[in-house]
């Protein structure tokens, strides 16, 4: 299965085991166990850097016994299987080398997305279980070992909030973070020093953020709103400078150009129709394709600070 069709959500119907509620219908599943093997995907292959890579969203709302679930449960197969998907793709298309860590965790459903105030109400409980996989990494799983820390979408939020809390020492070994397919603002900038723009393909300590669009008027405002930073993941610069890609699935020759007022990727020359993401975005709005198109250059890139990190820490 592809990665871009993976990373599509569907509305599956499951199970779920109730512990108890989050307001009225939110019905809140077990919470995790990180010194279970079993809430992990974990590859280790014996290298010097990893990285902790955060999963997408990949549940969406459904309805038992009168109640609606908004939280993944990490110990439902159904669900667990669409999740594993991602982490596998990911640990193909991205980490190479590199040791590979990502937590199951009860992220929050695509149904959230459509509204600020569910943001705002619902994330915290999906952060509170990706801060304590994180800290159960460093302290079991890490070694002391310069880490690569990698998100995508919901996950990609998670980055940025682990990045404002993350303190000096831990910082001191981060070789870069990929927040893919979200933003960062000005107030995620303040609140942190370890918060630092890319400005090339070699820097280490950065964080490396985009979304890509047909053109402006297809933005995804919960997406890329007041979003500060960016940078192109084809040739690594931050100004308007194109560059030229092939698409890996359909062979479109495309060219990727960022642009410099909005910080939005602008994506030209696909032959087939866009690409419509479901029920937040529009015609137009690459945001499932933000992996799987930029693959190859992602995991050069993630090789070339691996390596950099690597020689550093000798």
């Amino acid at each position: 299965m592809k990665l871009n069709k993976i990373l599509i959500v569907g509305i599956v119907l499951l199970g779920f085991a109730v512990t108890g509620c989050r307001g009225k219908g939110d019905v809140i599943p077990l919470k995790p166990n990180y010194g279970d093997t079993s809430q992990w995907y974990i590859v280790n292959k014996e290298a010097e850097v990893d990285m902790f890579y955060i999963i997408s969203t990949e549940t969406g709302d459904y309805k038992r016994m009168g109640s609606t679930f908004h939280y993944a449960d990490t110990r439902d197969d159904k669900l667990r299987y669409m999740m594993a998907q991602e982490m596998i793709g990911v640990n193909k298309l991205l980490a190479g080398e590199v040791n590979y860590f990502s937590p199951y965790y009860r992220q929050v459903t695509m149904e959230t997305f459509t509204s600020d105030s569910l943001i705002d109400a619902r994330m915290p409980l999906a952060y509170g279980d990706v801060r304590e996989a994180f800290n159960y990494y460093l302290e079991h799983y890490n070694n002391g070992r310069p880490f690569i820390l990698a998100g995508f979408s919901q996950g990609a939020m998670a980055v940025v909030d682990l990045l404002k809390e993350m303190d000096d020492e831990t910082y001191s070994r981060l070789v870069a973070a990929y927040a893919i397919g979200y933003k960062v603002t000005e107030d995620d900038v303040a609140a942190s020093s370890h918060i630092r723009p890319a400005k090339d393909s070699a820097d280490l300590g950065v964080t490396i953020c985009y979304n890509s669009v047909r053109d402006n008027s297809c933005a995804v405002p919960v997406l890329s709103k007041d979003n500060c930073m960016a940078i192109n993941p084809v040739n690594w610069r931050t100004d308007a400078t194109p560059a030229m890609l092939i698409d890996p699935r359909y062979g479109d020759t495309l060219t990727v150009a960022l642009d410099t007022t909005t910080l939005l990727l602008l994506v030209k020359g696909y032959t087939r129709d866009d690409y419509m993401l479901p029920l937040i975005g529009c015609e137009g709005n690459y945001h499932c394709l933000e992996i799987s198109l930029y693959s190859d250059c992602l995991r050069e890139n993630i090789k070339t600070r691996a390596n950099k990190a690597r020689v550093s820490k000798q």
